[in-house]
């Protein structure tokens, strides 16, 4: 970001082009990971295994269910509420306050991100 402006710094988020939003979507990583990977966040994918940090669910555990990259919120398998026609809703979560406590490392692109700081911490 070039401005130091809130509202500039807002703007720049919001009409942000989808693969520059998928940056926005990481959060930290738990103390034992941080420590194994010498890597302090990493971003979110379906299936990881979250920790609510802040906000009226702070200390709830779940899976994250679903991740909606236009509005950059996640939605957590166990958090949910109530509408007025008795219908369950999944309530969305910033990934600010969201801290990863298991991800899913299937992928080989994930593990070839944690392997790349494992391996500089090895060489020095």
């Amino acid at each position: 970001m070039k401005s130091a402006k809130p509202n500039k710094q807002r703007k720049a988020r919001y009409q942000a082009p989808l693969h520059g939003k998928r940056k926005l979507l990481g959060a930290h990583l738990a103390k034992n990971l941080r420590e194994q990977w010498n890597k302090r966040s990493i971003t979110l994918r379906k299936g990881d295994e979250v920790k609510v940090m802040r906000g009226k669910f702070a200390g709830e555990n779940g899976k994250i269910s679903k991740i909606d990259l236009k509005r950059t919120k996640i939605y957590i398998d166990s958090i949910k509420r109530k509408k007025v026609s008795g219908e369950e809703v999944h309530i969305p979560l910033s990934p600010s306050n969201i801290l990863i406590t298991n991800p899913v490392m299937d992928d080989p692109k994930r593990k070839k991100v944690v392997q790349r700081t494992i391996k500089k911490e090895k060489v020095e």
